[in-house]
């Protein structure tokens, strides 16, 4: 089933930043914006605005933040795919990270504009920046 969504960019550029698994969260994290943990098996996962990481952390900048205007029930089927699909179907990367209330998709910042035009053309709203 097709889903079309509403969707809005989070404002400023994020970072995915890497640390071990045992590292504690570090102060530079907290601040506005968005921000995620991820703690896996064998590393934590770090989202937030790129200017708050510091020189020495291994991350990956230039990250803009997509977000789906929700809350949609959690068995709804087909969200992150609607998503994702047309983005990736047109050689944009992503990252995903899903909350409670919506689903936020990171694009690289270069592709703000084509991510945009492929996400309208398969019947998203995106509210402009």
């Amino acid at each position: 089933m097709s889903q079309n969504l509403k969707i809005r960019f989070v404002p400023g550029r994020y970072a995915i930043a890497r640390l071990p698994v045992d590292a504690s969260l570090p102060a530079w994290l907290n601040g506005p914006g968005f921000r995620a943990v991820i703690h896996s098996d064998d590393e934590t996962t770090l989202v937030c605005l790129e200017d708050r990481v510091p020189q020495g952390v291994e991350a990956d900048t230039g990250w803009a933040c997509l977000r789906t205007i929700g809350p949609f029930p959690f068995d709804a089927a087909g969200i992150v795919r609607a998503l994702i699909d047309p983005l990736s179907a047109n050689g944009i990367g992503v990252f995903v990270v899903c909350t409670f209330d919506g689903e936020h998709v990171l694009v690289p910042s270069s592709e703000v504009e084509n991510a945009t035009r492929f996400l309208e053309a398969a019947g998203h709203v995106v509210e402009s920046r």
